[in-house]
């Protein structure tokens, strides 16, 4: 697989909200099939990375939807919307910058750590099994645009990610990717039981 043709073929596959920040990158050293670096707020590229000899094992739809899925993830992360912990994060450096201008160690202490705490917590709901989920029904739903079907999209999925398990040597799934596996396996009609409300 020629992987300036494949990048460029992926790229028409993005929606065009993809192609503004995400890019692709050939990285055949690395042992995963596909991987992304978890987007800080300074960065404006979000870099998508392929091992392009291990992504050939896989089926065409099988690439798209993997891409459709790590294109949505990536850009659904949101560093700057407004709600409760960003607001936390901004009194948090506001807070300390004024505690620090007084010399108030004890005061700086305080505000750095609420500050500290929301960013975790800002990072960690975009690491959940509820931000995956969203990404696989965007990644479905902008596959539909690109001519699959719903069950077709989400069986092409399923297949990507227990593929990509077994190319990578894996011996299993983790617990997120079984979350998934089980929601898509319920989207494809594969499964009467999807994903219980408490994961999503």
């Amino acid at each position: 697989m020629d992987p300036k043709v494949e990048i460029r073929r992926l790229f028409e596959v993005m929606p065009a909200s993809g192609r503004m920040t995400v890019k692709i990158v050939s990285k055949p050293e690395q042992t995963q099939v596909i991987d992304t670096v978890f987007p800080l707020p300074w960065n404006q590229e979000r870099p998508i990375y392929i091992n392009f000899d291990l992504w050939g094992r896989l089926t065409k739809p099988q690439r798209d939807l993997l891409l459709l899925q790590k294109v949505a993830w990536l850009t659904g992360i949101r560093w700057f919307k407004p709600d409760i912990y960003q607001g936390v994060v901004l009194a948090g450096l506001l807070g300390g910058l004024v505690e620090s201008a007084q010399s108030d160690v004890v005061g700086v202490a305080i505000a750095g750590g609420l500050s500290a705490i929301a960013l975790l917590r800002i990072w960690r709901s975009n690491k959940s099994s509820d931000s995956e989920l969203n990404a696989d029904t965007t990644a479905i739903k902008v596959a539909q645009r690109r001519g699959y079907s719903q069950t077709e999209a989400a069986q092409h999925l399923l297949s990507a990610i227990e593929t990509v398990a077994k190319i990578e040597g894996r011996s299993g799934l983790d617990f997120i990717a079984l979350i998934r596996c089980q929601n898509l396996r319920a989207i494809a009609g594969f499964s009467a039981v999807g994903v219980p409300e408490s994961f999503s």
